[in-house]
């Protein structure tokens, strides 16, 4: 790709051009003036028939080549490298591209291999998928990344874990409740299950090893909602308060529920509804919490106070934040709150044909799921939506029997759960489009609402009903009435996967190695020396009959 130097700037006349991104200085060589001269000559050999071609080149001092090429070019535009540009202006070019397009960017040089993969546009394509990882414990550095490692690392992990849902697996049951198990919540960055019920006792699992850990002491009330962090443990119940924990620094398993071999006083409570606590949710600065008083309230996670208020129509069910807004549902409507002005921005009426149990949303596009007592799962665009619109479904999926109590989301899969004892996986990547938008970069593709494809795959034959549902890493968590806590381990299926990329990538080094050594055998000449050899070993002299002579004579020794 060429570019006018008068166009680029002052730095073609410079010898290289410093490239920065993330602190780091990366030095591309530009094309010289002695390079350039060399390529000029070559085009005045080439455009000169009449050049000696025996006559062996001669060596000349580069900067007579220099001199002679600016002499050549002053009447022409010298031409520079993609990567000889400023390096703002890299960086923007490569910000238009998807995961893809700078993956492939990736392999065109070493320089765009550093530049591409040290690319701040790999922590946005992470955060609209899935949004911020969950912290370490301890001070976090602004603008740092978990674990050391690069957001391109973090994205290419995450994008492969997905794949394994479509794979085989194994299914877990973790037993412990005596009652049913009213809400379940992963926290995949620790390893850890929370599960709380009917039993009023909220426990606490290892993900990979199945064991209990930790268990905290009747509250003698039902657990209906449990959210979790690196940092901070909240559950609501039958009672009107919010139960919460911190992380304990040093702790090797984050909380300690039940108090016992700590000296810190971790448990505190929040006060404000006036009613049982159905839903939570938590955020970097909030805690969200839906209760039967028909309020949602925000709390803030600093001063641990309420400072917003919500107020619904009917009981508060479900909820769902995702930036500065919070969606929630109540009887049969479904609700966009601002939390800044505190304002309602979007209602919609009779979302389902009686309550709406479960909504779920997700960070690629201003899109709201519901779930709810009529077995549908519906998807609302809210995008750009006044509040007066009478707003319909994109897509209705009828994948259950029973009422969906759960819905949960990590890109690219909604699953759900219900009483007819099912589990349904629904592929985002079916419905979604890219959109050249510095606002959104997703949109719902325009298709017929009656003609929605099915899930991509059912989980059935549990016999109980399901009450809560949740993802994540290469896990899928549910709870039901019989008191079990059932865990689909996909990681089979990630290790077959990762196997077959191994040999599909060493099948692919072993070609372009091949290629590569015949591309310089035939440049250095060895095939045509080893076809005289062949020659001369024997000997045809044109008569291509003596091969034939010759095989037709040892089959007939073979014969006798």
């Amino acid at each position: 790709m060429d570019f006018d130097c008068n166009k680029a700037g002052e730095s073609s006349a410079k010898h290289c051009s410093s490239i920065c991104n993330e602190g780091a200085l990366i030095q591309a060589n530009t094309l010289t003036h002695w390079g350039k001269a060399k390529k000029w000559n070559s085009l005045n050999k080439l455009n000169n028939p009449e050049s000696s071609h025996g006559s062996l080149p001669r060596v000349t001092d580069p900067k007579e080549d220099c001199e002679t090429g600016n002499d050549a070019t002053a009447s022409e535009c010298s031409t520079m490298c993609f990567t000889d540009l400023p390096s703002a202006l890299v960086c923007e070019v490569l910000a238009c591209l998807d995961p893809k397009g700078l993956g492939v960017v990736s392999c065109v040089s070493t320089v765009l291999q550093t530049l591409a993969t040290d690319h701040q546009g790999w922590k946005k394509f992470y955060c609209e998928r899935w949004g911020l990882p969950n912290a370490p414990i301890g001070p976090l550095v602004p603008g740092g990344v978990p674990d050391g490692r690069s957001w391109k690392a973090l994205f290419v992990d995450r994008e492969f874990q997905s794949r394994s849902f479509m794979g085989r697996f194994s299914v877990d049951v973790l037993r412990g409740h005596s009652e049913d198990v009213r809400t379940v919540y992963l926290l995949a960055s620790a390893n850890l299950i929370f599960t709380g019920g009917h039993d009023s006792v909220v426990r606490m699992w290892n993900m990979e090893e199945g064991l209990l850990i930790d268990e905290s002491r009747p509250f003698g009330c039902t657990i209906r909602a449990i959210a979790a962090d690196s940092r901070l443990l909240v559950t609501g119940g039958s009672k009107t308060f919010i139960r919460c924990w911190r992380a304990i620094e040093g702790a090797s398993h984050l909380f300690h529920l039940s108090g016992i071999g700590t000296t810190q006083n971790s448990e505190f409570r929040l006060w404000g509804h006036e009613g049982p606590v159905t839903c939570l949710a938590l955020d970097s600065t909030r805690i969200y919490s839906g209760s039967w008083d028909m309020t949602v309230r925000v709390w803030d996670r600093a001063e641990m106070k309420c400072v917003q208020k919500f107020m619904h129509a009917d009981w508060v069910l479900a909820l769902a934040p995702r930036g500065n807004t919070v969606a929630s549902t109540a009887g049969r409507d479904a609700y966009v709150w601002d939390i800044g002005s505190g304002e309602l921005t979007t209602i919609i009426s009779n979302a389902h044909v009686g309550n709406a149990y479960s909504v779920a949303r997700t960070h690629l596009a201003d899109m709201l799921f519901t779930g709810g007592e009529d077995g549908a799962i519906r998807l609302f665009d809210v995008s750009d939506i006044s509040d007066d619109e009478n707003i319909k479904p994109a897509a209705t999926w009828l994948p259950h029997s029973g009422p969906v109590h759960s819905l949960a989301f990590e890109y690219p899969w909604l699953v759900s759960a219900s009483s007819d004892g099912r589990i349904a996986l629904i592929d985002l990547r079916k419905i979604l489009t890219p959109v050249n938008s510095s606002k959104r970069r997703f949109r719902v593709k325009p298709f017929d609402p009656s003609n929605v494809e099915p899930p991509q795959r059912m989980l059935h034959g549990f016999g109980c009903y399901l009450f809560s549902i949740d993802i994540g890493a290469d896990r899928i968590i549910c709870g039901g009435e019989d008191g079990a806590v059932r865990v689909w381990n996909f990681s089979e299926a990630l290790e077959i996967e990762k196997k077959a990329q191994a040999l599909r990538s060493l099948r692919q080094e072993n070609r372009m190695r091949r290629r590569k050594a015949q591309v310089e055998m035939n440049a250095n000449g060895r095939r045509s020396e080893h076809c005289s050899v062949a020659m001369k070993r024997n000997p045809l002299k044109g008569d291509k009959s003596v091969t034939w002579q010759i095989k037709r004579a040892v089959s007939d020794k073979v014969k006798s």
